[in-house]
């Protein structure tokens, strides 16, 4: 019987594992599920008689690199920082990998290497980056196909709590890595509009946003992704004047998270003594210049971020405990430690809440024969109350498809790849289709959108 290596459990892995083990009987494999917190693995696999559980620390390599011989094919669900090991690995011993994270420059320099194996290592196989990438490529072949040539693209993600319930003063709640909220933008990111390359610097990437209006939720604000000109040559689209990947967020976020920026506590190089022993007041007081006796902490920060002392933005950071005497309790030792935990405590997402994925394509099409114009596809989903959140659903089923399809022997690319290949997007758009996930399509004349 084969087996599926499926390393993490996190938030995102649940609806994942939950459609394996689904697929288990039907095709005749089983799934073990690894994450150095066994109680996680344990209640994703849920007591399936096809499933297994394993602790697991990715850092063991020995242990790492014995579990992924002992599979067929691995599913990796781990933050990104560990995707270059584990495709090391898969490589060495000859083994598919499929996984959520962005293709960093490690696992896409193991293109070669994979090919020789005859193995796929098929990186950025959730929402965004996933869906986003084989719904635009399925958007795009289809404009050219009908004589439209592409002068712009703008593509949004997001993850967000629905609209028309209880909020808290950020209006966001955690549906994934914690982590990778406390540090997006840490890369800064670039894009190109009118011709023109636009380049942000990390701390500059909140400061940068511009109003988004999405159908049925309203007004968001965007800020820029990563580096969006790498995916020009990934969709073909060298020729566009305008390219643009995005997040989007709630208005408000961006300019309160730009001063957590701005303050210094994405840090996760700086070792901070006994951290957990510390309150979140003293952290704050060590990213602060030398102390002006007799200000209070608050005021001195307000001095400090140039900011109003009373207006939203310290009324946030107020409710979110930064200025707060107790102590953090928190495990590791750096400020993105500490503001991974606070985060998890206060924007978690209630068992009742609803979240909100979102993914948005607008193109500027011109036409020989035609009039110009515009397209915006657009995908929401929301979560159940009590049940799957839209982004353990829409970040586990594209990989969930692929991996059986590559267990059946329907995916025979090998390499390192992301899912922008016909053979890839074109097999598992129609699996995310029948499950209800759609995108729905409006047009109009580019002249009224200009």
């Amino acid at each position: 019987m084969k087996n599926i290596l499926v390393l993490g459990s996190g938030q995102s892995a649940s609806f994942l594992v939950s459609q394996l083990l689904k697929d288990a009987v039907a095709e005749d494999f089983s799934v073990t599920v690894g994450d150095v917190d066994i109680e996680s693995a344990k209640a994703a696999v849920g007591g399936h008689p096809r499933g297994a559980t394993l602790q697991l620390d990715i850092n063991d390599a020995e242990l790492r690199a014995a579990e992924i011989k002992r599979s067929n094919i691995v599913v990796n669900m781990l933050p990104a920082a560990f995707q270059n090991l584990v495709a090391w690995d898969c490589v060495n011993h000859g083994r598919d990998m499929m996984s959520v994270s962005y293709r960093d420059q490690a696992t896409r320099d193991l293109d070669q290497d994979a090919k020789r194996q005859g193995i796929l290592l098929l990186s950025e196989m959730g929402l965004d980056p996933g869906i986003d990438h084989m719904s635009a490529m399925a958007l795009i072949r289809g404009v050219e196909g009908d004589g439209g040539r592409i002068v712009a693209f703008r593509s949004y993600g997001s993850g967000i709590p629905a609209p028309g319930q209880p909020d808290n003063p950020l209006r966001y709640a955690l549906t994934w890595d914690a982590r990778n909220v406390v540090m997006a933008g840490e890369s800064g990111a670039q894009y190109m509009e009118g011709h023109r390359i636009k380049i942000v610097p990390s701390h500059h990437v909140f400061a940068h946003t511009w109003p988004c209006d999405v159908e049925g939720v309203g007004m968001l604000e965007a800020y820029a992704n990563r580096d969006s000109l790498s995916y020009m040559k990934s969709f073909g689209l060298e020729h566009v004047q305008t390219m643009i990947r995005g997040t989007l967020r709630y208005p408000g976020w961006s300019e309160t998270w730009g001063q957590i920026v701005n303050l210094g506590l994405p840090n996760e190089t700086m070792r901070i003594p006994n951290l957990s022993e510390r309150s979140y007041a003293e952290v704050i007081e060590m990213f602060l210049p030398l102390d002006l006796r007799g200000v209070s902490l608050e005021r001195r920060v307000a001095h400090f971020l140039r900011i109003n002392p009373t207006g939203n933005i310290m009324e946030k950071l107020r409710w979110l405990g930064l200025f707060s005497n107790e102590f953090t309790g928190c495990q590791g030792d750096t400020a993105c430690d500490m503001m991974v935990h606070l985060l998890q405590q206060k924007l978690a997402l209630g068992p009742e809440m609803r979240d909100l994925v979102l993914l948005v394509h607008e193109l500027d099409v011109e036409y020989p024969d035609r009039p110009d114009e515009r397209i915006t596809s657009t995908f929401a989903v929301e979560g159940e109350p009590g049940g799957f959140s839209a982004m353990s659903k829409t970040v586990g089923l594209p990989v969930a498809i692929a991996t059986v399809l590559k267990l059946r022997g329907d995916l025979s690319l090998t390499g390192s790849l992301i899912p922008t290949h016909p053979a890839i997007y074109e097999s598992i758009l129609p699996g995310i289709e029948s499950a209800g996930l759609r995108f729905t399509e409006r047009r109009k004349p580019l002249d009224e959108e200009r």
